[in-house]
């Protein structure tokens, strides 16, 4: 038999997030036969949509950094990059509502001007901070740039032990590292693993002017993350079928692997397990893994997500972050949602440990005058709709030792790969972490599979 008549390798995605969906794409592009199967009756994992009435709700609100190119080759992949732009140029608006008229607002933005330079009129005139409190940041993130992420010592020791030690008071750490800190590692400063604090800040912010500029989808999330990428799936010759649970995964008497479902018995060369470290736990072959059990010391934490609909226009701005207030990130998502008129604002609360179970009119009641006081225009509009969207597992969490726990694609079951955000990418849980982790576990089985295959962070540099 020839090489041009060998059979295509099979192979098996276990999970319809973005890991698995990437897994199964480059699985598919190098010549294997892929079969993706998801419980859920939707593509997606944890950034999904749904419909409310006439809204179309993402679960929660997700951005991306420009630094994010693994997801930003996902976006081209599907097609979709024209639905979720990159800022030209990093702004957020930062709101204190505990300062005086004139004072409120602030804004961390960037200039041209290379690294670290790119910063410094802004962290100069940012009025959240005193000037000596600016030159300490300052300070501060010229140190950080200094630091391996990769380092396991940096991995023991917590993101807010660092920055004391680097002069960082109680008002710098609220208005500037944890502003961007638990946007984007879900934990506050005390919580934190220096090392993936090192890896956020020093990728986001110091490797280059313009990585940290910020993106997201202006259409909901389905229509990238189902959607588009269904379409994209079908166009690679991957068969995706979703509302079927996997019940076992096991090698067969032939060096196979045979995949259980409720509806069917899958058998494939390699299977790429991409779900929830808890999930994985329960599914691994015994041998797997050399201590399966750390999977399950992987811990995890919620996000809580706010959603408003007003009878009129409050928010000007397509976004803002607040400090001195318990609201955290506030987008506008009125023609995301399809809504014709007033306004839909999400509100995105990370490291919700505390609020993750609060009835509803109890986080009415706490937000809505939050929002008053952050947006006056608020104070004369009415609320149409007031609704609560909760992730009690959004992510793992990042805390410190949770770097030696993560295990790389590979297991001790040849043919057999882990995937997903949780899994040593060196990123935090986020929507990038995710995709490389697809990558990485998809390039694991090409390689064994003996399959070429160029790794597309190379075409998405």
């Amino acid at each position: 038999m020839t090489g041009h008549d060998a059979p295509r390798p099979r192979a098996v995605v276990i999970g319809g997030g973005l890991a698995g969906t990437t897994a199964a794409l480059r699985l598919a592009d190098a010549g294997s036969e892929v079969t993706l199967v998801e419980s859920r009756p939707r593509l997606g994992g944890l950034a999904f949509s749904f419909q409310r009435g006439e809204l179309t709700v993402d679960n929660g609100q997700h951005v991306y950094l420009r630094c994010c190119t693994a997801y930003r080759w996902f976006l081209d992949r599907i097609d979709g990059a024209h639905l979720a732009p990159v800022q030209d140029r990093l702004d957020v608006p930062v709101v204190d509502p505990r300062r005086p008229e004139g004072a409120r607002l602030g804004r961390l933005r960037r200039s041209a001007l290379p690294v670290p330079l790119h910063l410094a009129a802004s962290l100069a005139t940012y009025p959240h901070l005193s000037l000596a409190e600016r030159a300490g940041a300052a300070r501060a993130a010229l140190a950080l740039g200094g630091l391996d992420p990769a380092d396991p010592a940096l991995d023991g020791i917590d993101f807010a032990t660092w920055l004391g030690r680097h002069g960082q008071g109680p008002r710098a750490v609220e208005a500037l590292w944890d502003l961007v800190g638990v946007a984007t590692l879900n934990a506050t400063a005390p919580h934190v693993s220096m090392g993936l604090a090192a890896m956020v800040f020093k990728t986001g912010l110091l490797s280059d002017p313009s990585a940290a500029d910020i993106g997201w989808a202006r259409v909901p999330l389905g229509e990238l993350h189902d959607t588009l990428a269904r379409k994209a799936l079908a166009a690679a010759g991957v068969r995706t079928v979703t509302g079927l649970r996997v019940r076992g995964i096991s090698r067969t008497h032939d060096a196979l692997w045979s995949v259980a479902t409720d509806g069917e018995i899958l058998q494939a060369d390699a299977v790429v397990l991409a779900v929830a470290q808890r999930e994985a736990h329960a599914l691994l072959p015994e041998g797997a893994l050399d201590d399966p059990d750390r999977l399950l010391d992987i811990g995890t934490a919620p996000i809580l997500n706010i959603h408003v609909r007003y009878d009129r226009t409050v928010l000007r701005r397509p976004f803002f972050a607040a400090i001195g207030s318990p609201v955290q990130w506030v987008f506008d998502r009125t023609e995301a949602a399809g809504l014709t008129e007033g306004q839909y604002l999400a509100l995105s609360q990370s490291a919700a440990e505390d609020e993750i179970d609060t009835p509803v009119a109890e986080l009415r009641e706490r937000y809505l005058p939050e929002l008053e006081r952050l947006l006056p225009p608020a104070r004369n509009a009415g609320v149409r709709d007031f609704f609560v969207t909760r992730e009690r597992t959004a992510t793992f969490a990042p805390a410190p030792g949770v770097g030696r726990l993560r295990p790389g694609a590979h297991t001790r079951a040849p043919g057999l790969y882990l995937a997903g955000a949780w899994t040593a990418t060196g990123w935090p849980a986020t929507m990038e972490g995710a995709v490389r982790s697809g990558f990485t576990a998809a390039g694991a089985a090409l390689r064994a599979l003996g399959r070429p295959h160029e790794h597309p962070l190379k075409e998405a540099a």
